[in-house]
């Protein structure tokens, strides 16, 4: 097959959130908020294991009431900000303010980096006239990321869950995307780390790559070989 688009997902494939650690220190940084290293250490460990960091770890415990929001989190932005205030409220925080202040705080470009070779393979794939989308499960709007760091220009299109109220992998928004591309989904080529989310972009026809959601160090060059995927065809 010939490549005529390709899709990426957001996090975890073409960017990384900011460690747990990080996250937290800047909100209390923001808002005043002085913590003892240990108990700095401890809210930190804790909100990792809760999951409260979107685009971070998953739940190691997901509480019984916040089961069926999790199912549906990214399908609106209200659904998405109460699923993950809510895992955060698990965890004792000094100050009530700091859980929507978190939520708040993950949304930023500050709280995101790009990979080391994500501007590389978007320039590369503009270069030869290949349509670029992003499709993810989210619950806001990811555009100023992109903008911020200097990536807007290399994107045809955004097909975001909590707009279209559809989540991967459901092949819907997939197939909204491609129609945003004008392209047949057989000459596309969808990049994700999720195998079940962006692996659904399978059943539509399109081709499928996958990277590891990996910390922004221990992945420098994980996109390169989608250039030579989209050089070559599949």
């Amino acid at each position: 097959m010939t490549i005529k688009g390709v899709l990426f997902d957001f996090s975890g494939t073409l960017f990384r959130v900011e460690p747990v650690h990080d996250w937290l220190s800047a909100v209390l940084d923001a808002s005043g908020t002085a913590l003892p290293d240990s108990e700095l250490a401890r809210c930190a460990r804790e909100l990792e294991e809760a999951g409260a960091l979107p685009g971070g770890a998953n739940p190691l415990r997901l509480p019984d009431h916040l089961a069926d929001l999790w199912a549906v989190r990214d399908r609106s932005g209200e659904l998405h900000r109460e699923t993950y205030t809510g895992l955060a409220r698990q965890v004792e925080l000094p100050d009530p303010r700091l859980y929507d202040l978190l939520y708040d705080r993950h949304m930023t470009p500050a709280a995101w980096r790009p990979y080391p070779d994500t501007k590389q393979v978007l320039g590369g794939l503009r270069q030869r006239g290949i349509k670029i989308g992003v499709v993810s499960n989210i619950g806001w709007d990811l555009r100023p990321v992109f903008r911020a760091h200097g990536m807007d220009d290399f994107v045809d299109a955004y097909v975001l869950s909590f707009e279209h109220e559809v989540q991967k992998p459901d092949e819907r928004l997939f197939r909204a995307a491609c129609e945003e591309l004008g392209q047949d989904p057989g000459d596309v080529l969808m990049v994700g780390d999720d195998r079940r989310a962006d692996g659904g972009a399978a059943a539509l026809g399109c081709a499928v790559h996958f990277v590891d959601h990996l910390p922004v160090d221990e992945r420098p060059d994980a996109l390169l070989p989608v250039l030579a995927l989209a050089g070559e065809g599949c």
